[in-house]
């Protein structure tokens, strides 16, 4: 599922662009917003076919081998473990997978040198020929090849990066979010789970799609009360002097701390001193948390902050 931390991160990116365009539609940028997260799902999906798609290549390489018409003793008795691995496998089989390539039609068509690329970067990688060269493995050890696949292959092959920017805009900053959900569905897989397992739905709950929505609402509706604040404690600091992407950084974070009585005060001021510090300034990390605890202070004492039950932790 989509994580709380992706969800405020694609507001974010849906705010900033509504207030740089000409065209202020809050019902086209919350239609915008759910399209980025649905986006975010696909690639989900993309990465683990892309897995399969790596297995499939090698497999062909194999075959081919094996039909050359002076074929060497190791390409009539080639290794198989790769091709073997029990978790591309299970992968291949997956209902979930295959349901949701056929309805929603991706694919990896027209990327075979990309696919070709991972694969010869794989077979030179150490991890991948000490694996190959093991006396034995089992569904651990398969598992974890493929971890380190996504971690030490695709994740530092720029053509990959350049493909998957290519193939939508919404994915510029998804890969680490996407590979750590993948990642997490893998440690979740057992060998018995066949091709029946599970994989991540678009949100955990009815509750995280509401937070996308409300978080965007609130965020524009209260702007003028939020920049009051901003304005009231960004000591010998105009409005105007700071960063656009600051100030709608802490527009966010007040709306989550005045709107969403359940989260505590100390997680949303974390979750966004760290965004700031991913997304603006080399500075915005001191700069956020600064005016934000103090306009905590204010809100609360404006009777703007009311906690309930898990948000009550630490407030």
């Amino acid at each position: 599922m989509i994580s709380r931390r992706l969800i405020r991160i694609k507001v974010l990116q849906v705010l900033y662009a509504f207030y740089s365009s000409e065209d202020k539609s809050v019902n086209k940028s919350e239609k915008e917003l759910f399209q980025s997260i649905q986006k975010t799902h696909e690639l989900y999906h993309l990465l683990f076919l892309l897995l399969v798609e790596i297995l499939k290549y090698a497999e062909d390489r194999i075959e081919a081998a094996k039909n050359k018409k002076l074929p060497t003793y190791e390409d009539l008795h080639p290794n198989t473990r790769f091709i073997e691995n029990k978790v591309l496998n299970q992968l291949r089989r997956n209902k979930a997978l295959d349901k949701f390539i056929r309805e929603n039609k991706i694919s990896w068509a027209g990327h075979d040198a990309l696919v070709k690329k991972l694969y010869n970067t794989l077979k030179e990688e150490a991890f991948y020929k000490k694996y190959m060269e093991a006396p034995s493995t089992n569904y651990r050890t398969d598992r974890s090849v493929v971890v380190q696949l996504i971690t030490h292959v695709i994740a530092r092959e720029p053509l990959f990066h350049q493909t998957i920017e290519d193939m939508s805009i919404y994915w510029n900053n998804d890969f680490e979010h996407v590979a750590n959900m993948v990642i997490k569905t893998m440690d979740g897989m057992k060998e018995s789970d066949g091709e029946d397992k599970e994989l991540m739905p678009l949100f955990k709950n009815e509750d995280d799609r509401d937070f996308a929505k409300n978080l965007f609402r609130k965020a524009l509706l209260n702007k003028d009360y939020f920049n009051q604040l901003i304005e009231k404690h960004a000591e010998n600091w105009e409005l105007e002097r700071i960063a656009f992407m600051d100030i709608l950084i802490m527009h966010l974070a007040m709306a989550e701390m005045m709107e969403f009585e359940s989260i505590p005060v100390k997680v949303t001021l974390n979750e966004y001193i760290d965004i700031a510090k991913e997304y603006s300034t080399e500075k915005s990390g001191i700069f956020v948390n600064g005016i934000l605890d103090k306009a905590v202070v204010t809100m609360k004492n404006e009777g703007k902050i009311h906690k309930t039950g898990r948000g009550l932790i630490e407030t």
